[in-house]
């Protein structure tokens, strides 16, 4: 059931759509379907989106909003993304209430995954 005003759906643009859909299937387990050539759908990730074709990429240093994940293992985390291709953009960090890490994917865009523990 979709909430009045609720966030609901989120997109990405996405230079390279099959590298990004397997990274976030792997690192993640995210499920994707294609609708047409140019756009992938993802869900099970806490909220629904999709990445467009697109040559450019959300990154927080041009403004972009930073979607963020939660983990029960950042470290465990990290090492998956590194080994799946991602980059690691801002190393673990500590803030009030937890520590994150921010990453870049496959197609250029900036992610962060954080804990409380």
């Amino acid at each position: 059931m979709n909430a009045h005003h609720a966030l609901n759906y989120v997109e990405f643009a996405a230079r390279d759509l099959q590298a990004t859909r397997a990274f976030f299937t792997q690192v993640f387990g995210w499920q994707f379907d294609d609708y047409g050539p140019d756009y992938i759908a993802f869900s099970e990730a806490g909220l629904n989106g999709g990445f467009y074709r697109a040559e450019r990429a959300s990154r927080v240093a041009d403004g972009a909003a930073l979607l963020v994940l939660y983990s029960d293992s950042l470290e465990h985390s990290q090492q998956l993304v590194e080994q799946a291709g991602g980059v690691i953009s801002t190393a673990i960090f500590a803030f009030p209430g937890g520590r994150r890490f921010h990453f870049i994917e496959p197609s250029g865009n900036e992610l962060a995954v954080w804990s409380d523990r």
